[in-house]
């Protein structure tokens, strides 16, 4: 069904070479100035976007084998994500229930059970309480009420997706609308992470405005890599998700071959952006690298953080792979550091000076347009019921797009 899917995309693609267009929204989209500057819409997302939605808080990977855990700050909570003994991952807030301290240091590693470094307190990686220092001297409790607290999480085709309100009820399959078994072509269940590396930026949409535009490709990033894409884009959706590449003539070559024998790997390049705030990079369309950015808001609205994993279908064990590798992905993050971020400070810094209180977003530019769209309905959406009807019709639109092309 992926192979299928992934067919009709290039279809998709391959009548656009042919006939010298691209994909189009049905009109231009302006959005307020503000939308960058306000803090009060900044805290709106912050506590709408962020608080409610489905983030990935880690690759299947990182966590493969029960009794492995990873831990890490999402959002300023800390979040521990562990594989239990029946091979399913779950997400806690990783804090002791007794006084609150973090239970374990951010990072990776292997345990079955985790110890407070304050008092001792202990519990096993189903988030059970198993053990209390001098439990008669403290005083009898419910061992039952005090497990660490269970984060909403979803996990399909190597990613893990939790929600860091505990009382969530939104249905974190519905949210994905079908993307989650669109990535089951690449196969990340068994891909392995080669690096990380972490960026500083502006506001967050700012920063994230790159990561779906390929507007500015040939003009921006002449320098490194523009010479070699079209300013043009291709948006496919599922929902708030989304897959954006520019017609690409090279996909001319698959039409000598029957459909069934088409190269899976030839045909995945371009961006994925994963809603909110998420991206899949294949740039060299070689099908066994990438990187996974995800971007989050800072300590205000002028600012935010953004971190990059460069993954690997398979594990590099010879030097010069691992160089190539590290060139790879050293590009990558020095073409954000260097030519995108710099971009989004100065918009930033002259959109403070309100001499202009809106910007545009074209026809052209299909990947903006979707998802601004989708973060102002989620803003505006005014409880998890609400969400999910809206990420429903999301799913039922991405159904019915499915079943017109059976």
């Amino acid at each position: 069904m992926n192979h299928k899917l992934l067919v009709e995309m290039t279809r998709h693609n391959i009548a656009h070479v042919k006939a010298d267009t691209a994909d189009q929204s049905n009109d231009i989209l302006e959005i307020p100035g503000s939308f960058y500057t306000d803090p009060e819409r900044w805290a709106s997302e912050c506590r709408n976007v962020f608080g409610r939605l489905p983030l990935v808080v880690a690759l299947s990977s990182e966590i493969a084998e029960p009794g492995m855990y990873r831990a890490a700050e999402f959002m300023n909570r800390p979040v521990l994500v562990a594989r239990r003994k029946d091979g399913t991952a779950q997400a806690f807030v990783n804090m002791c229930t007794h006084r609150g301290a973090q239970i374990v240091e951010d990072g990776k590693g292997k345990a079955n059970r985790f110890t407070c470094p304050y008092h001792g307190w202990t519990f096993a990686n189903t988030g059970q309480l198993i053990g209390v220092p001098s439990a008669k001297e403290f005083g009898e409790i419910d061992r039952d009420c005090f497990g660490l607290t269970h984060l909403p999480t979803f996990e399909h085709n190597g990613f893990v997706w939790a929600v860091l309100d505990p009382a969530s009820q939104l249905n974190i399959k519905q949210f994905l609308s079908g993307y989650d078994d669109v990535l089951g072509v690449f196969g990340f269940e068994s891909w392995h992470v080669f690096g990380r590396k972490r960026l500083e930026s502006a506001n967050w949409k700012l920063t994230y405005d790159g990561y779906v535009d390929f507007y500015h490709l040939p003009v921006l990033h002449k320098k490194t890599f523009g010479d070699k894409f079209s300013n043009r884009a291709i948006s496919f959706n599922w929902g708030p998700h989304q897959r954006i590449v520019t017609p690409d003539p090279s996909l001319l070559k698959l039409e000598e071959k029957p459909e069934s024998e088409w190269d899976t790997k030839k045909m995945l390049k371009g961006v994925w952006p994963m809603f909110p705030n998420a991206a899949l990079i294949s740039i060299d369309g070689r099908g066994d690298a990438m990187m996974f950015s995800q971007i989050f808001p800072g300590d205000s609205v002028e600012n935010s953080y953004s971190t990059h994993v460069f993954i690997t279908e398979r594990e590099l064990t010879r030097q010069e792979e691992r160089d190539a590798a590290e060139e790879q992905f050293s590009f990558l993050v020095r073409v954000l550091a260097e030519e995108d971020y710099p971009v989004c400070y100065d918009i930033q810094k002259n959109l403070n000076s309100g001499v202009r209180d809106k910007v545009v977003f074209g026809r052209n530019e299909p990947g903006g347009q979707i998802f601004h769209g989708w973060v102002d309905r989620v803003v505006r959406a005014s409880s998890d019921e609400e969400l999910n009807m809206l990420f429903a019709e999301g799913q039922a639109e991405n159904e019915s797009r499915q079943t017109e092309n059976v």
